[in-house]
């Protein structure tokens, strides 16, 4: 009779159990979250890692760099930029927060990418984009950035000149490497007022820079923000770009079009 009893018991817990467990592989229709293809964007293929730069392989020529900056507010902030590789020649998206991140990338593209960089290009006008400047142009690698941004960059510089000399551009920006083309284009204000996208159609690969939030991520810092412009400008960019399979943000994950969904959703 015990015996008998301690089946009933254990066969009722575990009818009980195997119930929740299918339950909750269940989404709610109204409450469908998020999800982003990170996962199988190379997310382990990390070809270098140091204390200050992680640089890791998204596609055949697509890298993304990883640096960090010491900020108030926010704390030891990881910040994103893109590599656009082909034919031994290569395009970078924003510096490295620092120097010394600025200089193991550039080792790091000639010597391990055997490429020579043709030109960085910052997509505003924030330290976490042209930290590095400074050493890209010591190392004679030109420095391509809208007008806007030379502007901007000039204004918070005590409208002095600033000391890194730079090749200005209007809206958009056509610059080859090998026999492919690698874009920068301007679609309206949200991060701030200059902020510009790269695009590598050879990768489908997309940097949002700031201008791009990751699953998850929040507003962030608004202090020179656009909010009412920012979903519009987004739309835009994807409107632009159906075929686009990478998308890179300014800070976390890589993952696909979804991050351009869930930007414009944040925003509204």
């Amino acid at each position: 009779m015990i015996l008998r009893k301690l089946f009933l018991i254990l066969f009722i817990s575990g009818s009980i159990f195997f119930l929740l467990k299918d339950l909750s592989g269940i989404q709610n229709p109204h409450q469908a979250p998020f999800t982003s293809k990170a996962d199988s964007l190379y997310k382990d293929n990390i070809v270098y890692t140091s204390d200050n730069l992680i640089i890791e392989k998204l596609s055949g020529h697509t890298y993304l760099h990883t640096s960090f900056l010491n900020t108030n507010d926010f704390g030891r902030v990881a910040c994103n930029g893109m590599i656009a590789v082909n034919g031994n020649e290569a395009i970078i998206f924003d510096t490295p927060a620092d120097n010394t991140g600025s200089e193991e990338l550039i080792k790091f593209v000639n010597e391990k990418l055997k490429s020579r960089i043709n030109a960085v290009i910052p997509t505003h006008f924030h330290n976490d984009c042209v930290g590095g400047l400074e050493i890209f142009h010591d190392n004679k690698i030109p420095v391509y950035a809208s007008v806007k941004t030379i502007q901007l960059l000039q204004k918070n510089n005590n409208n002095k000149e600033y000391s890194t000399p730079m090749n200005g551009f209007e809206d958009s920006l056509a610059l080859n490497i090998g026999d492919k083309t690698v874009y920068a284009q301007y679609f309206g204000e949200g991060h701030t007022t200059d902020n510009i996208i790269g695009y590598f159609p050879e990768d489908k690969a997309i940097f949002g820079g700031c201008l791009i939030k990751e699953i998850d991520a929040s507003k962030g810092y608004l202090g020179d923000a656009n909010v009412n412009a920012w979903s519009e400008t987004v739309s835009k960019i994807r409107q632009n770009y159906p075929q686009v399979e990478i998308v890179i943000p300014g800070h976390g994950d890589s993952g696909g079009k979804e991050l351009f969904d869930y930007t414009i959703l944040l925003f509204e």
